[in-house]
């Protein structure tokens, strides 16, 4: 599997060493941080220290850094699993401002993506710094706090990793988050997992079908991927299927009400403040010609989850015991957060209460890919949406939206 190299020009990796307050960190270069870089440009957006790079564009526009821990474009469609062509792929949305993604059907989608992705790149000029992670954001409260706002600075902490020295904390008025999911896997908890004397993979570490050969594989996980391993596990390996609820497939056509309305249902928890749903799982499984045909031959045999795992097997929910070799959990992902911790966003009732992209308590942070903007189509809005609300936020304004006054950071 490959992925094209790094499009940062030398020393750009050097920048944010350099620049005192940005208006702005963008963290994460996947769809919804490269919609956003779009829209950013389009409203005057340049480098620290650099004109703006799009001819014609409003001047004043704002002081933007973006940073990706990618070593190059494609965020996590670089590590795709090998036979996830883009035949197979569950729909890839266009960039702004490019043509539809249109590679052929039978390209791993771990290289047309990216490749696709570095085009987008080398038409918005905006530097994006790489490798670079964020390993934490808080409150800067050694400078004045922001007049726009009334709220502190925010100080981002990042490392390189690539071994490179780490770049000095980038001070910013305003961080738009789109870090995806990618980088934190899910596993459910389940009793006797340390004892298992077999291998266990999870989606993110999957690659193809002929390292499981002749093995006999548990795929646990109601959803896409799932589906997707058992099809390509067919005639490599033993697959036994696991989920904790019954599989819900759609026979319907999926329509754009019905997805209108399985983004309001993900939209309802999160301004809400409740813990976050994917869209997948408020729209159900399609069935597809290839599905249909597998199910006709008994692969998509469903079994209740097991209880238990064994040392050699798993232990199923009506008493019997089932000898595998591996357990490929299928079982998605979290939002990658981490680094916000400082800032304390999560309230009472578990999840991250918020309006439009923005957080509710906090103007300064917005979540781009969370909730209802987690599929390439809401990301593309949401990159939309929270560059006009960041502007506004950044001009003052902030006061004169709901609620009449700044949230407060005490």
């Amino acid at each position: 599997m490959s992925a094209p190299a790094s499009t940062a020009r030398p020393g750009e990796a050097r920048v944010a060493d350099a620049v005192g307050v940005v208006d702005a960190v963008v963290i994460g270069a996947g769809q919804a941080g490269l919609s956003a870089v779009h829209h950013l440009l389009r409203r005057g957006a340049h480098a620290p220290g650099a004109p703006s790079p799009i001819a014609g564009a409003p001047p004043g526009g704002p002081a933007v850094v973006v940073l990706d821990s990618e070593e190059g474009p494609g965020g996590a469609w670089r590590h795709r699993w090998d036979a996830l062509t883009m035949a197979t792929v569950n729909g890839i949305r266009e960039l702004p401002g490019m043509p539809p993604v249109d590679p052929a059907p039978e390209e791993p989608a771990s290289r047309a993506v990216p490749d696709y992705f570095a085009r987008f790149e080398g038409r918005n000029p905006l530097p994006i710094l790489r490798p670079v992670r964020v390993t934490r954001v808080e409150d800067d409260r050694t400078a004045p706090p922001d007049p726009a706002t009334g709220l502190p600075l925010l100080r981002v902490h990042a490392e390189r990793t690539d071994g490179e020295p780490a770049p000095a904390p980038l001070r910013t008025r305003a961080v738009l988050n789109a870090t995806g999911t990618w980088t934190r896997p899910f596993v459910p908890a389940v009793p006797g997992a340390r004892g298992f004397r077999g291998r266990t993979l999870h989606t993110a570490e999957y690659t193809r079908a002929e390292d499981l050969a002749g093995l006999r594989v548990a795929v646990v996980g109601g959803g896409i991927s799932a589906l997707g391993f058992l099809l390509d596990l067919e005639g490599v390996a033993e697959t036994t299927w696991y989920t904790r609820r019954e599989p819900v497939f759609r026979d319907e056509p999926f329509t754009e009400e019905a997805g209108r309305l399985a983004v309001a249902g993900v939209a309802e928890r999160v301004e809400a403040g409740l813990p976050v749903r994917s869209v997948v799982s408020a729209t159900g499984l399609a069935w597809t010609p290839a599905l249909r045909a597998a199910a006709e031959r008994g692969l998509l045999q469903r079994h209740e989850m097991f209880t238990r795992i064994l040392p050699d097997g798993v232990l199923e929910a009506d008493g019997r015991r089932r000898a595998v070799d591996v357990i490929l959990w299928a079982t998605g992902f979290r939002h990658e957060l981490r680094h916000l911790r400082p800032l304390h966003l999560h309230g009472p009732a578990g999840g991250i209460r918020m309006q439009g992209t923005a957080v509710a308590a906090d103007p300064r942070i917005h979540l781009l890919g969370y909730g209802p903007s987690a599929s390439t189509i809401g990301a593309n809005r949401a990159g939309r949406a929270a560059v006009t609300e960041l502007l506004v936020t950044l001009a003052g304004d902030v006061h004169k939206k709901p609620g009449g006054k700044a949230p407060s950071r005490e």
